[in-house]
């Protein structure tokens, strides 16, 4: 048997001032999608801005559901969107801002395992990776330089 240490590299910013502005742009746009989030149930309202390489954004929020596998997070949305919307475009970067409605999260949150899943499928398909910012409401951004950085030992189309 031998151990197989897993590192990762992630980047902190303490707060939005210090992003090059066109990250800081992005983010405000997922702020905006935030505030479109129908999110009844858990009240904890999301917002994705995805960057193509054809200068697009793509946004989305949360969408819940009374059936609640039936929602679909911020994320998602987005990168289904841009899929569907521009399928030969790349994705260069993804912004997320998540955060309880009734008072402010200053702990950055990143994509849940099924969005992460979903953004490997994008970075292996396009063979590139794609940077992910993300933050609470207020306080600390995160930056990943690729999605396998919050999702090592990806399952993708290889194993298949």
């Amino acid at each position: 048997m031998r151990e197989l240490k897993i590192e990762t590299k992630l980047f902190v910013f303490e707060n939005e001032n210090e992003l090059p502005p066109n990250i800081g742009k992005l983010l405000k746009e997922a702020k905006k999608a935030r505030l479109n989030a129908y999110a009844p149930y858990s009240n904890f309202a999301v917002g994705a801005a995805i960057l193509l390489d054809n200068n697009e954004v793509i946004t989305g929020s949360n969408q819940e559901n009374a059936s609640y596998p039936s929602g679909l997070c911020a994320e998602r949305t987005a990168i289904y969107y841009a899929g569907a919307k521009y399928p030969k475009a790349k994705i260069l970067k993804i912004a997320v801002v998540a955060g309880a409605l009734q008072n402010e999260t200053n702990q950055p949150i990143p994509p849940c395992g099924a969005c992460r899943q979903a953004i490997a499928e994008y970075e292996v398909n396009q063979k590139s990776p794609i940077e992910i910012y993300f933050m609470g409401t207020v306080g600390n951004v995160i930056k990943s330089n690729s999605l396998e950085n919050l999702l090592p030992l990806i399952f993708d189309k290889s194993q298949l």
